[in-house]
């Protein structure tokens, strides 16, 4: 069985087409899980409208994108779990590839196209733009877990549960780091979303890590601490654990 996970919010204008890009990719035992975060448009009504007993929805009572992602990975009951923001288009082929590498690995990652609003591409890689890869050190300073391309195993989502209580770790780095501590992950070097970039996306889209959010140079340093320090007691929990 497999879930997808959806956090909405406000996403009335693309949400439809997303959700629709799915469904096709996806057996009848399946279910798509939307968690919404209190939206005021008409999110819920036009998902709602699709009429498909595969779409559970359910109403997030922690307001935040982190905190959205939880609820609906809490909901989750599929063997194989997917994340999917509510904003993208899931191109053909997505969910086959990530089964058949799920097959060997624990977490797999794969590329995507990066467009604008009307899904014009211009740039037919987002690994190369972000220079994305595993590894622990390297993504705890420089992220490029990003969930929207992200499908795992349900023992990855059970060890990585409860997220850690700050707000300085997304639920995608932190899903990432989980599943290289506990067993392997696999970046696939083909796109299978058009990655939408618009102005009220959640995610900036700047090369340089240091340009990605507006905040203070000491705030990004110190949310690189948080992440590593949280990481390395995981680790130490996990060894403990299995000794």
């Amino acid at each position: 069985m497999i879930s997808v996970c959806i956090a909405t919010y406000n996403g009335e204008k693309y949400v439809e087409q997303q959700i629709r890009s799915i469904l096709p990719q996806l057996s009848s035992d399946d279910e798509v899980i939307v968690s919404d975060d209190g939206s005021q448009d008409h999110t819920l009504d036009i998902i709602r409208s699709l009429n498909d007993p595969r779409i559970v929805i359910c109403l997030n009572t922690r307001h935040g994108f982190k905190w959205n992602f939880l609820n609906a990975l809490s909901h989750a009951h599929g063997d194989f779990v997917f994340l999917s923001d509510q904003d993208d288009v899931w191109l053909p082929g997505k969910v086959e590839a990530c089964l058949e590498a799920l097959q060997e690995y624990d977490l797999v990652v794969h590329d995507s196209q990066l467009a604008d609003k009307d899904l014009h591409v211009f740039n037919d890689s987002f690994f190369t733009f972000y220079h994305s890869g595993k590894g622990i050190i390297k993504n705890s300073l420089n992220n490029t877990y990003f969930g929207a391309c992200m499908a795992m195993r349900r023992r990855v989502v059970e060890a990585a549960l409860p997220f850690p209580e700050t707000d300085e770790i997304g639920h995608d780095i932190w899903l990432g780091l989980v599943a290289e501590i506990i067993g392997k992950t696999y970046f696939l070097d083909k796109p299978y979303i058009i990655y939408r970039r618009h102005d009220l996306a959640h995610t900036n889209l700047a090369e340089n890590i240091w340009h990605r959010s507006r905040r203070s140079l000491w705030t990004k340093i110190w949310s690189r601490v948080v992440v590593l320090r949280h990481v390395i007691g995981f680790a130490i929990a996990y060894k403990l654990r299995k000794e």
